[in-house]
């Protein structure tokens, strides 16, 4: 491993800083976007099939398609141009939902999926070049403060959105959101600018990398293998925020225009526990998602099983910190484990099995809830904690990998 010096390691985190900015700004945007879909989709004149269909379609393409993105990325070495053309789309696609007419949800729908595929082609890319400068700043620590700024991003969007429909007194029509979504436009160009500005100032992070390559070309090993197994289950039993929110509204546990706020809360414990789970990480490793797992594999017990609003905002908070410990320390495994040239591919991999897992589990969850709530709370724990004994193994196998390498 090289040295690091002061001047390098403040590079490295400016480099850090500045690519959760954008992501900061780029969740305001879609955050805020996402909590009013559904309303605005049944306004516009979509059935309840139709968003269901549509919000399936865009997860599955969101992250079916970053496996295809991140071979490319890896391929080309073009993780640069694979950001800027993924948040291009991703960002663009919102506000034009504004200009949408009246009846036009057709238009809206194919809006919704472009925004998602924006995020399927940037998403590898963009966590590959923060991978890069995370080799000097601890690869739990960098993801962390990205995930912080993410989810302070994902909390201020939803009451932005709430915001403006309250300056509207209240009024949930067509025009009120499609307000909203123009709104939502000036995050969505700071977002392109931050970027913008990032690629100016560290043309090359790559440089940054100091990680030992040691020349292995194995990069599909057993411990990424058994990671993979390991987030299956967890993402299966992962219930979505719309599953929740169906719940909280069909039994009148919350009035509807407190949603929002409800995801925003979701999203402040997120970015909380996000930085906390990715400090553990750099200390403790994979170690850590035994007991953010274990932590958070309860709380459809406490939303859906006693159903009290206290219990549900319990359930939220539980919700948010899995959230949290998700977004930060299962994108720093994959930028530890893996040889930096194989990166984008294998984030690629990785979140396309995530995301088909999650798509796979929401649906079944849906079903299992349409027979009995308590068949859906049962899985939902029971799919969860299948994945500790797996964490386990991979922690167990990274270190095989690791003493193997020093021995090399």
């Amino acid at each position: 491993m090289k040295k690091i010096g002061s001047r390098a390691m403040g590079q490295a985190f400016s480099f850090i800083l500045l690519m959760g900015i954008v992501s900061m700004f780029s969740d305001m945007t879609h955050e805020g976007a996402r909590s009013i879909y559904g309303v605005y989709l049944t306004i516009a004149g979509a059935s309840a099939a139709t968003i269901g269909f549509v919000s399936g379609l865009g997860e599955l393409v969101g992250y079916s398609f970053r496996l295809v993105a991140g071979f490319i990325a890896d391929k080309k070495k073009n993780y640069w141009t694979m950001t800027l053309i993924g948040y291009a789309f991703n960002m663009l696609a919102i506000p034009a939902i504004a200009l949408v007419p009246e009846n036009g949800w057709k238009i809206a729908c194919v809006l919704i999926v472009l925004e998602r595929m924006g995020k399927a082609i940037r998403y590898p890319a963009k966590n590959t070049l923060v991978s890069f400068a995370a080799t000097q700043y601890g690869h739990g620590k960098s993801f962390a403060v990205q995930e912080f700024l993410d989810q302070l991003g994902a909390f201020i969007g939803p009451v932005i959105v709430y915001l403006v429909i309250q300056m509207q007194k209240g009024t949930a029509d067509f025009g009120t959101y499609a307000l909203a979504f123009g709104v939502l436009g000036i995050p969505a160009l700071l977002t392109l600018l931050t970027l913008l500005l990032a690629k100016a100032r560290f043309p090359q992070p790559e440089k940054m990398d100091v990680s030992k390559e040691a020349g292995d070309r194995k990069w599909l090993r057993p411990s990424f293998v058994l990671y993979m197994v390991s987030t299956c289950f967890l993402a299966l039993g992962f219930a979505d925020f719309p599953l929740i929110t169906m719940h909280i509204f069909k039994q009148g546990i919350f009035a509807a225009d407190l949603l929002p706020i409800l995801y925003a809360g979701a999203m402040a414990a997120d970015a909380v526990s996000a930085l906390a789970f990715g400090w553990m990480f750099d200390r403790w490793g994979i170690r850590v998602l035994i007991i953010s797992t274990a932590l958070s594999a309860f709380f459809s017990f406490f939303i859906i099983g006693l159903g009290s609003a206290a219990a549900a905002i319990f359930g939220i908070a539980l919700w948010g910190i899995g959230m949290g410990a998700q977004e930060s320390v299962l994108k720093s495994v994959v930028s530890a484990i893996i040889p930096k040239g194989s990166r984008a591919t294998s984030f690629g991999l990785f979140e396309t099995a995530f995301g088909v897992s999650w798509f796979l589990g929401s649906w079944l969850m849906g079903m299992l809830y349409d027979r009995s709530p308590h068949a859906l709370v049962a899985f939902s724990i029971a799919a969860q904690l299948a994945a500790i004994p797996f964490f386990y193994l991979t922690y167990r196998r990274h270190r095989l990998d690791e003493a193997a390498g020093k021995a090399a």
